[in-house]
């Protein structure tokens, strides 16, 4: 099985700059996960034929949203966590499939001088238990824009970004915690000493052109499912958004 991730930043701009168009016919995933779809109900979801679409909107215009497209009827949806205080940014889908629960997640951003750094590490740690409690009853796949990079190999510049947003000692002890709770990031297992692969570039400075970017775009499961994955991709030649795809081949 084929799953594939992306911030769009935009479904309908992403659409209409034919990169969707192209990621689905050259990939024909069988899941497709979306983070930051920037829409309200009824503003032209991507409807494709043999998928079961999913969408969680934010209560605010323009902002966040996440989306799931899957060939796969689930046994169950659920849409955030659960909680209030986390589930007006309609940042959270999971789907119940019959061997696993499989969770497209948008991570709260922490801003700038890391004005929003209490929210996000209140999140993690929700999105931890959250997550753990699923992984009692089934193995849990999660992905999405986690906003981190976890490990000076996962961006260009580290010295220069070290405390900043996406790159803070929080953030990276967050991460750190979730893998230690019994969880796999994917790309890393089997990649663990891959430079210069990234899914994140600023617009400014040409980054994209000189790759100058962050891995903050991630696939994560249980650790029992291992046995299971067969690769993890980064279709960093797909434009239209300042992410690109990456993706899980799982059997």
């Amino acid at each position: 099985m084929k799953y594939i991730s992306w911030n769009v930043n935009g479904l309908r701009a992403c659409i209409s700059k034919g990169s969707f168009d192209e990621l689905m016919a050259a990939e024909q995933p069988d899941v497709l996960c979306l983070q930051e779809t920037k829409m309200q109900e009824g503003q032209g979801e991507a409807e494709l034929p043999g998928y079961h679409g999913f969408w969680n909107y934010a209560e605010k215009k323009g902002y966040s949203g996440t989306g799931i497209l899957t060939r796969q009827e689930p046994l169950d949806v659920r849409y955030g966590m659960g909680i209030e205080e986390y589930d007006h940014e309609g940042r959270v889908i999971t789907l119940e499939l019959p061997e696993w629960y499989l969770i497209t997640e948008y991570v709260p951003n922490a801003k700038e001088e890391l004005k929003r750094i209490d929210f996000r590490c209140a999140w993690e740690d929700t999105f931890l238990r959250y997550i753990k409690a699923l992984d009692e009853k089934k193995p849990v796949i999660f992905c999405g824009d986690l906003n981190v990079a976890h490990e000076e190999i996962d961006l260009k510049h580290p010295k220069q970004n070290r405390g900043h947003a996406g790159f803070s000692d929080e953030e990276r002890g967050k991460f750190s915690e979730l893998l230690a709770g019994g969880f796999t990031d994917t790309f890393r297992y089997f990649y663990p000493d891959a430079r210069d692969r990234y899914s994140w570039w600023s617009y400014r400075m040409r980054a994209r052109e000189n790759n100058v970017g962050w891995r903050i775009d991630y696939f994560v499961t249980s650790d029992r499912l291992r046995p299971r994955l067969k690769d993890a991709l980064i279709y960093d030649r797909i434009g239209g958004s300042d992410h690109c795809p990456v993706g899980l081949i799982i059997e």
